[in-house]
């Protein structure tokens, strides 16, 4: 395995330093504590304004909450994306999950605790990281429950999570100093 950045390879633009054009879709991105994914992607505006409102068609879609959060901390966990999972795992407390559910994220789909359907998420997550497909057997189980909608929103939230932590771990972007990322035990 490629060891992990310990500094960033592109920096986040420091005050001062965005033209007009990047200044604009930081203001238009930097919502909360989460600042540093946006002041680097910055540096290419308009592939951040893009990226960035996938993301917020998604985050805002018809999956709850908590599916959603249960998705994007897989694929971040199964990406190794340490800011991913730092940014979501403060997400996913403030919308009603635990500490230790987020553990179990961190398990998988075999953890003690999950209800099949949400056990069933997770391992949509594996399958997609490690063969680029959800398997049948899992596909039948989320359709039980989601429609056609819902199953392309998660298929496209699962996918949308890999590219957010390929870039992070590729540009080696720093995780903000008050955000703890993956959880110890």
């Amino acid at each position: 395995m490629v060891q992990r950045l310990s500094t960033p390879r592109i920096a986040p633009l420091a005050a001062g330093e965005p033209t007009p054009r990047q200044q604009e879709v930081i203001d238009d991105l930097v919502v909360g504590p989460t600042q540093n994914i946006y002041k680097t992607i910055a540096r290419h505006p308009e592939a951040a304004a893009a990226m960035v409102n996938l993301g917020r068609t998604l985050r805002g879609g018809r999956l709850s909450a908590r599916h959603r959060e249960i998705i994007i901390l897989r694929t971040g966990w199964d990406c190794q994306s340490a800011y991913e999972f730092a940014q979501h795992r403060r997400v996913a407390l403030s919308v009603g999950m635990t500490l230790d559910e987020v553990r179990r994220i961190q398990v998988g789909p075999d953890a003690a605790g999950w209800d099949p359907f949400e056990a069933a998420l997770l391992r949509a997550c594996d399958e997609v990281h490690a063969d680029q497909i959800v398997a049948e057997a899992t596909w039948a189980t989320l359709s039980e429950r989601y429609d056609e909608q819902e199953l392309i929103e998660a298929t496209m939230l699962i996918g949308y999570y890999h590219l957010v932590s390929f870039v992070l771990n590729t540009l080696g972007v720093p995780i903000e100093d008050d955000a703890p990322s993956f959880v110890e035990d």
